[in-house]
């Protein structure tokens, strides 16, 4: 039996087929998926469909990857989070507990998504963007610098959203 350590001790684990990436036995990851030789895929994550990741990538607990998303650099994505469709997931950026990001969004730099956030469209998160609780962000938004947008914010449409920036609540 192989094993490997992703951080917490030896566990079963193998090389991935296509890229050959360290993937846990718990964790399901379709054959046809790449995974970099770098990336770590653990816990009982699971990645499908066209999916690349690639880079220094962690995949780990129940995140699902589908689609043809791509998760690559240093980006980390945990909990119960989804990452679906065109999105991409690049450079330090952490999606995590129950986020979804889906369709072509991009999430990059330092940027966090987490809670029950979800990001959708074309939108465009980055530097240090933070987007958490029940916010909804939708359309060709771009937030960054250290904008914070969290409880049930909605925000939707084209809008640049920069600086120091804090939204909450409906808008």
């Amino acid at each position: 039996m192989t094993t490997f350590d992703f951080g917490s001790g030896l566990v079963p684990a193998h090389r991935h087929p296509n890229g050959h990436g360290w993937v846990a036995d718990t964790a399901f990851v379709e054959e046809a998926v790449f995974v970099g030789s770098k990336v770590r895929v653990y816990g009982n994550a699971r990645i499908s469909g066209g999916a690349r990741v690639y880079g220094n990538a962690w995949v780990s607990r129940n995140a699902r990857i589908s689609g043809n998303a791509q998760i690559s650099g240093n980006a980390q994505i945990s909990g119960n989070a989804w990452i679906f469709e065109n999105a991409r997931i690049s450079e330090s950026a952490w999606v995590f507990g129950c986020a979804g990001v889906f369709g072509d969004a991009k999430i990059f730099g330092d940027a966090r998504i987490s809670g029950d956030a979800r990001i959708f469209g074309g939108a465009q998160i980055s530097e240090d963007a933070r987007i958490f609780g029940n916010a909804r962000i939708s359309g060709d938004i771009y937030v960054l610098g250290n904008a914070r947008i969290s409880e049930n914010a909605r925000i939707s449409g084209d809008a640049r959203i920069s600086g120091n920036a804090r939204i909450f609540g409906l808008i």
